[in-house]
C-alpha cells in the first residue's frame, strides 16, 4: 500500500496523467484485452493482483494501477507480461509468452488494457 501510495504522490508531482497519451489502444482493444485479463482460464490477471472492477482480487501480486508511471514505455509492460523471468528469476508470475499461455494477439490486448490503469 505503501508503495501505491508514493507512486500516486510521484504521478500528480510530475502531472502524468494516465489515459492521455497519444498511444493509447482503441476502445475495443481495451475491453478485449480485460476480458482475456479478467478470464479465469486465459490470463487470469486477478488471481494475483487487484484491479479496478475485478472480483476476488488476489494480493500476491501488485495492484495493477498507474501503470503508465510504472511502465512509461509499453514495451517493457509487454515484456513483463511475456516473460516476467527475464528481469526476476525468481517470480511467481507465469511466462505468458514463452509458455505460450497467450497467443502475442492476446498479450498485445492485455498491454493494451493494462498500461490503461
Amino acid at each position: 500500500m505503501r508503495r501505491i501510495l508514493i507512486i500516486s504522490l510521484l504521478a500528480s508531482l510530475i502531472g502524468v496523467q494516465p489515459g492521455l497519451a497519444d498511444d493509447d489502444p482503441s476502445p475495443d482493444a481495451t475491453t478485449r484485452g480485460k476480458a482475456i485479463a479478467f478470464d479465469r482460464n486465459k490470463g487470469n490477471c486477478l488471481a494475483c493482483h487487484a484491479i479496478e472492477g475485478g472480483e476476488l482480487a488476489g494480493n500476491y501480486g501488485p495492484p495493477l494501477l498507474l501503470m503508465k508511471v510504472r511502465f512509461p514505455e509499453r514495451a517493457d509492460l509487454r515484456a513483463q507480461i511475456w516473460d516476467a523471468a527475464v528481469n526476476d528469476p525468481n517470480t511467481r508470475m507465469p511466462p505468458y509468452g514463452r509458455h505460450r499461455i497467450l497467443t502475442e494477439e492476446e498479450i498485445d490486448l492485455v498491454v493494451d488494457f493494462i498500461h490503461t490503469l
